[in-house]
Formats: C-alpha cells, structure tokens, sequence
C-alpha cells in the first residue's frame, strides 16, 4: 500500500483500490499539496473535530458519496448535513471492507467554529489505529503524550506511526519521542508543525532524540510503501 503525507495533519492511504484520507485540511493549508478537486477519497477518517481536521470534509465527502469515520458526535453532527458517516468511540473497533478501525484516548479538545461563528462541540478527540492487509498505521491525532501508549504499543504492534511536535496545542518534540518510544512503531513521521508560527518546530530536533532513530520526516507529497 502507498502511504503519503500532505502537510499539518493530512495522510492518504492507498491500497486495494480505495483511497483513505485522515483530516482533510485541504483549504486554508499553506503546507499541502493538495487541491481539493483533484483528491478522490473513498474513505475520509478524522480525529477530531477542529477546523484545521475536519477541513474540507463535507465538500469531498458530498463530491465522492466517501463514507466518513470518527467520534459518534462527529458523525452525527456531519450526517445532519447529508455526509455518509460511521460513529464510533474511544476504544471501538470496526471491521470495515478496507480494514479495520480502532479509535484510541487523545489529550486534546475539539469544538468546530461554524459558519455562524458558532463553537460546536463534537466529542472527544481520537487516536486511530489502522490495519490493513496485516499492516498497522497509527495516527495520533492531536495529543499530548500519556503513559496508556505502551499499552497501545504492546497490543498493537505498529508498522508505521504519525506524531505530532508542534507543541502549544499537542505534546513537543521531547513529549512525542517518549510517546516514540512507548509505542515503540517501526517508523515515526512528526506532524502537525510549522502550520502556523505558534506550532513552528524543527522536526530535525525529533528525529534527534528518538533513540530507536527510526524517524522519518515527510515532506507534502512523499509516499512510502508499506
């Protein structure tokens, strides 16, 4: 399967024919790649429900008929608005035709500013562990770290893991190297940096200190195989 990165906290995974899309942050996103027009999902899964994650899902997943996957509260927030979704809830799982997905804990908040200017809350901010065809992707979300990720790591062994470091809103580079290592995933990619200048951070000083040195940074646009 093709795994790419496109800048804040987008990922794409491509594999049996479907594309699965994490936070879509597409418009408004300096650091993407991406053009909303030209991004086919056929699965969109989001941590949480900011702005700077759930993005331009609504448009995609109208444009698409992409089934959209997260927080009970998110989906049904989103399927009020004519979006095909799946609700789900920290520590659920799922089988779905791509791949199983898991929701795991994230220390973080989540309130959607509407078109009205309005805060709505949409439930607790996700991790999401991913598997498909025997591989596992861990999407951190937003976070700060926590202890319980040894226990994610040791009942799911994680062939592929993204962090974010930008720190302010979610853990820093020292914080995420720990969570590195409490995972302890085969490789490591930081996200959710340098999107905005009060989440500015070299990622070079992460991939420092991990000291599996199992890192990876992703420029908007790099694929891996996985």
């Amino acid at each position: 399967m093709k795994v790419s990165f496109h800048g804040h906290a987008v990922v794409k995974v491509e594999t049996n024919g479907k594309t699965i899309l994490f936070d879509p942050f597409i418009t408004g996103n300096e650091l993407t790649d991406l053009k909303v027009e030209d991004v086919k999902p056929d699965v969109i899964i989001l941590t949480h429900g900011h702005n700077d994650h759930v993005g331009d899902t609504v448009e995609l997943a109208k444009r698409h008929d992409a089934l959209v996957i997260g927080i009970a509260e998110i989906a049904d927030y989103l399927g009020a608005q004519g979006v095909r979704t799946h609700g789900m809830s920290i520590g659920g799982a799922f089988e779905f035709d791509f791949g199983k997905v898991k929701l795991t804990p994230a220390f973080h908040g989540t309130g959607f500013i509407d078109g009205d200017g309005q805060i709505v809350y949409l439930g607790m901010p996700a991790g999401v562990l991913l598997t498909i065809e025997g591989k596992t992707i861990y999407h951190a979300g937003d976070t700060a770290v926590y202890s319980d990720m040894k226990l994610i790591g040791e009942r799911h062994p994680i062939d592929l893991a993204f962090l974010p470091i930008g720190d302010n809103y979610t853990m820093g580079p020292e914080d995420a190297a720990l969570a590195a290592k409490f995972l302890q995933a085969k490789q490591v990619v930081p996200i959710h940096y340098n999107t905005f200048p009060v989440i500015k951070q070299d990622p070079n000083k992460f991939i420092d200190l991990l000291e599996e040195g199992n890192g990876l940074i992703m420029e908007a646009g790099d694929e891996i195989e996985l």
